[in-house]
């Protein structure tokens, strides 16, 4: 098999990474299915890798050595692949920042405050801010930026999922910013919805007791892999694999689809809401 071409090490570290495995690999003579034999994973993940745009496991990095005589390259270096892959995201996000690129549909509860994938410049500001009040504005405008990239899922050229988000009425009717910018937060989302890009619906805030009132979740379910969980606290999250824990989450997440208002009723109100807030009106409850 003919070697790969030289290796471009201006590009960024995960394709540099994975252009190495693939240059390494094909050095070896190995095709992906002679690479792969002897571990967990198929060809669609090892092109993804080496095209840098999914992480190594461990235990994938571990196996490459073994099969390609790397003295521990890629182990050892796995970690700042990891890393570069974060940006300046958290570390506990990071499954995450991976997952939602490859799932099939991505189902989110926020009862605190709009998602990220939903949320406009000014409204991702004043989240960071709010939770790292000390920070210098270069350190916050680096995580505005990379929270907006992740909506690149809902572009047009972009395999999109379908997205379904369940947000309680208290984050439209009381706001965090100034008018005119909680009605471009609210425009976004309109936007989205009309695009067909996701479906929102409103839990208001008169229905009482109902599921999941204490956790903020995401859903993700893949075409290749069993579906993962994402809970989130203020400076910490989790993800949950366990089938017999997100089956229970699931479930608690289709009883509380059930007690929210329809998609259709729930766009109107953030219609009507992102209206009053253009013409300067707030209301205490938006009915």
């Amino acid at each position: 098999m003919a070697r790969g071409k030289d290796i471009d090490g201006s590009v960024s570290v995960p394709t540099f990474y994975g252009k190495e495995l693939r240059w390494k690999r094909e050095e070896a003579g190995l095709s992906m299915e002679a690479f792969l034999k002897g571990s967990f994973y198929g060809k669609t993940y090892l092109s993804d890798i080496e095209h840098g745009e999914r992480r190594m496991p461990l235990d994938l990095a571990q196996h490459a050595d073994q099969k390609l005589g790397t003295d521990g390259f890629f182990e050892r270096n796995c970690e700042v692949v990891r890393k570069a892959r974060r940006g300046p995201h958290a570390a506990y996000f990071e499954k995450v920042l991976e997952a939602e690129k490859h799932a099939e549909s991505i189902e989110e509860w926020c009862p605190i405050n709009i998602p990220g994938l939903l949320q406009t410049a000014a409204y991702a500001r004043t989240m960071v801010r709010s939770a790292h009040p000390t920070a210098s504005d270069e350190w916050v405008e680096e995580k505005v930026t990379g929270r907006l990239a992740r909506a690149r899922l809902f572009e047009d050229d972009h395999a999109t999922p379908e997205y379904w988000v369940i947000l309680h009425e208290t984050l439209i009717a009381d706001s965090v910013l100034p008018p005119r910018e909680m009605a471009e937060q609210l425009d976004r989302i309109v936007e989205l919805a009309e695009r067909r890009r996701v479906t929102p619906q409103i839990v208001p805030r008169t229905c009482g007791a109902h599921p999941l009132m204490a956790a903020s979740i995401m859903v993700m379910v893949f075409p290749d892999a069993p579906p993962l969980i994402y809970t989130e606290a203020s400076y910490s999250g989790d993800t949950v694999d366990d089938p017999a824990l997100v089956k229970q989450y699931r479930k608690a997440y289709d009883r509380l689809r059930a007690v929210a208002l329809s998609p259709k009723a729930s766009l109107a109100m953030i219609k009507t809401a992102a209206e009053e807030y253009r013409n300067g009106k707030q209301r205490d409850r938006l009915e």
